[in-house]
């Protein structure tokens, strides 16, 4: 097992070291140009389309909400990329990799905008709501229907079998540290919660992620902010702390910055997925007017992971001057980092709190299995199958050791990534289309922009639900 280990990691430092950190800034601050700085342009309008949403079922059928389709992303995305992905990242890459991790955030959430509208503009019409991603944006518009077939088995490897496993591990590890409870058990346990929402669907899905995230990831910024409140005093320190490991002549002679860059690239892109390709599966459900719309929502949820959630982890572990050694990595630094500010009980705040997160990014990462096991066929006894090797992988998570589930899910995040990328920069000029059509009308006073598909007659006959 080690030397299968090792192996992952060789691959890793190839992806993530030459290949992944070009692409990924380089497409996002493309998109980012392209787009007129669409992401800060356009907050305002985030905020009222996603508060829109919450208020009332927009739509002409009874499919799933934006509100729900973005909370259903949410629970992806808030789970251990902000509690133990953070701690990993200051362990491996220093205080830097916080950096590093604003800037993916901040230019990143512009990829998240196109691949997101993008999954709008060519979804279809599924059994009980829309579907659509990027399997079925590179098969109906790259026209690459392999191309589809590969992403698809891509993010069914990677959500629903090591994604779920990372998440698995960090909460046994978590309720370990804080309860004593041996993860064999608290496998079993959760693999049968799992199952039991594995079962039953998107809709059910929809409404217990927009029920679990909002309550999660309220209850963890309240704590945050107290702790914040509390150590005023330390944050122009630690925000010098961060900066200077970023750019640091010390940090430099010894490579430190490109480490802290690697780390901070990954674990944000880990933690909030913008132009990983994940996202779009759930976007791609909503039913909306404008199929801008739930990219502006999508691009707001790559702000509210990284930007809030991320930060406020990084700003506890940083406040409470926990030795970054390596000898307490992942979820359990931050249990240690929260005990040392409010007392012995902060262990087990986060080990129920990174329960309900990472029980709500495997609901999440299942979902993104499930959509794309659908594109490549509606076999009843494979999506069978399927949901039982998901429950599996919970299981085996449980089981394996930190390391070999980081660098198994890595690996797939990073093969999944570069296919996607390819896609959406081929296709983005469908989106910035897209988004011109949406500001012109805003311009004209229209309150509510609506989109048909005989705007765009040279791909028209490529759109179906428009």
């Amino acid at each position: 097992m080690e030397a299968f280990t090792s192996g992952l990691n060789l691959v890793n430092d190839i992806l993530w070291s030459y290949i992944l950190i070009v692409m990924l800034i380089g497409c996002a601050i493309w998109f980012t140009i392209k787009s007129k700085f669409v992401q800060f342009r356009m907050m305002k309008e985030m905020i009222r389309v996603l508060g829109d949403s919450a208020n009332k079922q927009e739509g002409r059928e009874h499919h799933i909400s934006s509100f729900q389709a973005f909370m259903v992303s949410l629970a992806s995305r808030i789970g251990t990329g902000n509690l133990a992905g953070v701690a990993t990242a200051i362990t491996i890459g220093g205080p830097g990799a916080v950096f590093w991790m604003w800037i993916v955030a901040l230019l990143g959430s512009s990829s998240a905008f196109i691949e997101s509208t993008l999954a709008q503009l060519y979804k279809v019409h599924g059994k009980d709501s829309f579907v659509g991603g990027p399997a079925y944006y590179m098969k109906k518009g790259l026209k690459q229907p392999w191309m589809g077939i590969l992403f698809a088995i891509l993010i069914i490897f990677t959500f629903s079998f090591a994604f779920n496993s990372v998440q698995s591990n960090t909460i046994c590890a978590a309720f370990e540290q804080a309860f004593q409870v041996d993860n064999r058990t608290m496998g079993i346990i959760l693999t049968g919660l799992s199952l039991a929402i594995f079962f039953g669907g998107i809709q059910r899905i929809a409404k217990v992620s927009s029920i679990i995230v909002p309550v999660m990831a309220a209850g963890y910024i309240i704590l945050a902010i107290a702790i914040i409140a509390l150590n005023i005093h330390h944050i122009p320190y630690v925000l010098k702390t961060i900066v200077t490991h970023a750019f640091g002549w010390e940090q430099a002679i010894g490579g430190g910055i490109g480490v802290a860059i690697m780390q901070g690239v990954k674990r944000g892109l880990f933690s909030n997925e913008a132009g990983m390709g994940s996202a779009p599966n759930v976007a791609a459900t909503a039913d909306v007017s404008h199929p801008v719309k739930q990219g502006l929502i999508q691009a707001l949820g790559v702000f509210t992971d990284t930007l809030i959630i991320c930060s406020c982890t990084a700003f506890i572990i940083l406040f409470s001057g926990v030795p970054l050694s390596g000898e307490a990595n992942g979820v359990q630094l931050t249990q240690l980092a929260l005990d040392s500010q409010i007392g012995s009980w902060g262990s087990i705040y986060v080990a129920i709190a990174i329960l309900f997160f990472a029980y709500s990014s495997i609901i999440g990462n299942y979902y993104y299995g499930e959509a794309n096991i659908r594109y490549i066929t509606n076999n009843k006894k494979v999506m069978v199958l399927f949901r039982l090797l998901s429950g599996g992988m919970v299981l085996f998570g449980s089981l394996a050791s930190l390391d070999l589930a980081w660098s198994l899910a890595d690996v797939c995040m990073g093969l999944m990534t570069i296919c996607n990328l390819i896609a959406i920069t081929l296709l983005g000029k469908y989106a910035f289309r897209l988004l011109e059509d949406y500001r012109m009308q805003k311009r004209k006073g229209i309150k509510n922009p609506v989109f048909t598909k005989n705007k765009m007659k040279d791909i028209e006959k490529d759109i179906e639900c428009w």
